[in-house]
């Protein structure tokens, strides 16, 4: 069913009311603790309008992640192929260790079977970041640095998947060292084909 930002139906404040309540309380409660009702008192809505346009919390929460710039990551510039994946595996660990994005990106991460709509915004999403995060690679090659044969989502897997794994499944926050290390192991394993610096 087409989202009241879409169709325009009772405009787009309203929508983003909506979408603003929902992300506001899963930061602050969780994905558990966030309910239809809650959002529905915090966007000053009846709880039938929700319901009207979303069947269920999943629904809503797809929605509003699809629409949210919440976990948008700028693509860094550095001069470097390693600093740039350096730069942004900073900035993924800051918005996976922030109080206000974590949740949300817990909740993408952990969207499986039982969860099609969040499963489906959760690939959606890593989709789209493998696109954003293209230029990186191919500023790379126009400076020279050899990337034959290197698969880009792979690199990107091992750089962003290290983060996502320490964050959620170990429970630990990154320090500057460990990034490092994330980024040296990734290095050695493009078999020296890319400048350490």
């Amino acid at each position: 069913m087409e989202s009241p930002a879409a169709s325009g139906a009772r405009g787009p404040r309203r929508a983003r009311a909506i979408f603003d309540a929902a992300l506001s309380l899963l930061a602050e409660r969780g994905y558990h603790g966030l309910t239809m009702e809650a959002v529905a008192s915090r966007a000053r809505v009846n709880k039938t309008t929700l319901y009207r346009w979303w069947p269920s919390k999943d629904a809503l929460l797809a929605a509003a992640l699809t629409e949210s710039d919440a976990l948008a990551l700028s693509v860094p510039d550095t001069g470097s192929l390693r600093g740039d994946l350096r730069a942004l595996a900073g900035r993924i660990a800051e918005l996976l260790t922030d109080p206000t994005t974590a949740p949300i990106a817990e909740a993408l991460v952990s969207a499986g079977a039982g969860r099609p709509e969040l499963a489906a915004v959760a690939r959606a999403f890593f989709s789209d970041r493998l696109v954003r995060e293209r230029p990186i690679f191919e500023r790379a090659s126009q400076r020279g640095e050899s990337l034959a044969d290197i698969d880009l989502r792979t690199v990107m897997d091992l750089v962003a998947g290290a983060i996502w794994f320490r964050v959620f499944v170990r429970g630990e926050a990154p320090s500057d060292a460990e990034l490092d290390e994330v980024l040296d192991a990734v290095h050695r394993g493009l078999d020296g084909r890319v400048p350490t610096r």
